[in-house]
């Protein structure tokens, strides 16, 4: 076992010693330890119970004859974070965690890992510390908040900033406001839409690595305390069948990811996370490949903020397992790939069944054909960007209409509630890229309130930053090279004609190759002052989006 080298021997009396003045025994020293990453703090809503499931894994670590050790991992809330400088700090921190996770597992000597993650860089940052640290790891989250109710209807964080654009056009009075502000988020837990979180809370059961119930379990359902005894007890055989997370996250997972990912209808983050991912195990992840899956796979699930069902009700309605019985049908998985549980994704979906067709479709009667994200490349996009596709309203699929440009999102934020955008706009706003920004900000604030004022059909946003799970409509991120690098989102002028076909997978900036050559030499690129700290290290290392904003650019 790995923790030997630092544990037998007479040369290791010192370390023995430390491990003494923890108050282990010499009988908990002759197991193998468990390191538990534990996310556990008091800011962010979907970490706030992970005390309890830290503890439940502890419990069953030591019940299947492991020696549990907690150490903790950094998150941050996207929430809280969203609208101002903090979240420049959100996707930076998936790096932040990684780091931090391989640094604490190699100084320490773990036989075997339990991660307990729930939040949305925090999840992704963990599985590519799992990849890269390759001992035997499983994984078990928070689980996802309860729905909020507001006049009989179920409500998530994207009602309550869609609520606040509702104020802003004078549909929604004060009193309303407040209602939606105390009832839209009334349990702990990961914010309980199709999120990010969430999201990758329930690729990780795809990719392998979390127990059934991992990604739809709620927070506060007893069974999330069972799922945490059952993931300390799963760990302890993986490490005597010696089962390690790049044996389970093959190129056939990450393949089976995307294509649950189309299927459910995940954020557009997972275009940032499921690359970044795969780059930590040595798999090649291809952008084109995604349009390929997506023409194969339907889109059975229109969870919020995409319909009206909530993560309970996937949970309920069968989980993930239920939907990858689904796809399956269509010949859609290898499920002959390894997973936590020591068994096949096919052994461990034998006996899923669908218990509600309104929330997860049958492939016989898809929302849509085709998957929920869309890769669209372009003149404005020659490397790429991405939209959630089934968020997007049906008379918006295809629209063409003229640039109104933002240096910012804060500009854009203003220039929305000021009224300055109207029907048939292409709001385009810069320079908020994984470099540019730095920190490359979500940016739910702004599709919120387009949504709030009732423009969600009628306008579109093209950004090189990103947008949150909780974003619906024409919202079209991650655009490849951005700004700062002088990407062609840095020439537009408002007024210019935006083109999008997502169909089709198209964008077009309808301008001259020769009128751009010529702005590319008038335009200066806009490069921000006074960036220091982590985020100057941050944008001068960083990836553009189609490779996942990994650490790697030299």
């Amino acid at each position: 076992m790995v923790k030997d080298t630092i544990v037998n021997g007479s040369h290791n009396a010192p370390h023995r010693s430390l491990y003494k003045a923890l108050g282990l025994t010499r009988e908990e020293l002759d197991r193998p330890l468990i390191g538990i990453v534990s996310s556990y703090n008091e800011i962010v809503p979907g970490h706030m119970n992970l005390d309890k499931i830290t503890e439940a894994v502890k419990l069953g670590v030591a019940m299947a004859g492991g020696t549990p050790i907690m150490f903790p991992a950094i998150a941050v809330c996207d929430g809280i974070a969203m609208g101002h400088v903090g979240m420049k700090y959100s996707l930076v921190t998936r790096d932040l965690i990684a780091d931090s996770t391989e640094a604490m597992v190699m100084a320490h000597g773990f036989d075997g890992l339990v991660m307990i993650p729930n939040c949305d860089k925090n999840v992704p940052g963990l599985l590519m510390a799992a990849a890269r640290l390759n001992i035997p790891t499983v994984f078990v989250s928070g689980g996802p908040m309860l729905a909020g109710r507001v006049d009989g209807h179920k409500t998530s964080l994207s009602s309550m900033f869609e609520a606040v654009g509702s104020y802003k056009a004078g549909t929604l009075d004060e009193c309303g406001l407040c209602e939606f502000e105390n009832k839209a988020c009334p349990t702990c837990g990961s914010c309980s839409g199709m999120y990010t979180a969430n999201s990758m809370n329930c690729l990780t059961e795809v990719l392998g690595m979390g127990l059934q119930g991992n990604g739809t379990i709620p927070a506060v359902y007893s069974a999330r305390i069972e799922l945490a005894k059952h993931a300390g007890m799963q760990v302890m055989e993986l490490v005597r069948k010696n089962i390690r997370p790049r044996d389970i996250m093959t190129a056939s997972a990450i393949k089976n990811a995307i294509t649950a990912d189309m299927a459910l209808g995940c954020s557009t983050n997972s275009m940032l996370h499921l690359p970044a991912i795969a780059n930590e195990c040595g798999v090649e992840f291809d952008l084109e490949e995604v349009n390929r899956i997506s023409e194969k796979t339907p889109n059975l699930c229109h969870l919020a903020p995409a319909g009206p069902t909530y993560m309970e009700d996937l949970y309920q309605a069968g989980g993930v397992y239920a939907v990858l019985k689904e796809i399956d049908k269509l010949g859609l998985l290898d499920t002959s790939v390894m997973t936590v549980t020591g068994k096949t994704m096919a052994e461990n979906i034998a006996n899923a069944y669908n218990r509600d067709p309104q929330t997860i479709r049958p492939v016989d009667n898809p929302f849509t054909k085709t998957g929920g994200i869309a890769v669209l490349k372009g003149n404005l996009a020659p490397d790429g960007c991405v939209v959630k596709r089934s968020a997007v309203a049906p008379e918006m699929l295809v629209h063409e209409g003229p640039a109104k440009v933002y240096e910012s999102e804060e500009e854009a934020i203003a220039a929305i509630y000021a009224g300055k955008i109207v029907k048939g706009d292409v709001v385009v706003i810069r320079y908020e890229g994984p470099s540019g920004g730095p920190g490359m900000r979500e940016m739910l604030s702004p599709t919120s309130a387009i949504a709030g004022m009732g423009l969600d059909k009628d306008v579109a946003l093209i950004t090189d930053g990103r947008f949150s799970g909780a974003t619906r409509g024409a919202s079209i991120g991650h655009v490849s090279p951005e700004a700062v690098s002088g990407g062609t989102i840095a020439y537009v002028k408002d007024g210019d004609i935006i083109s999008i076909n997502i169909p089709e997978y198209k964008i077009e900036l309808k301008v001259s190759d020769e009128e751009l050559a010529k702005r590319k030499a008038e335009m200066p690129i806009k490069r921000k002052e006074n960036i220091t700290g982590y985020l100057k290290r941050y944008a001068q290392m960083v990836s553009s989006a189609d490779k996942g904003a990994i650490i790697n650019k030299n």
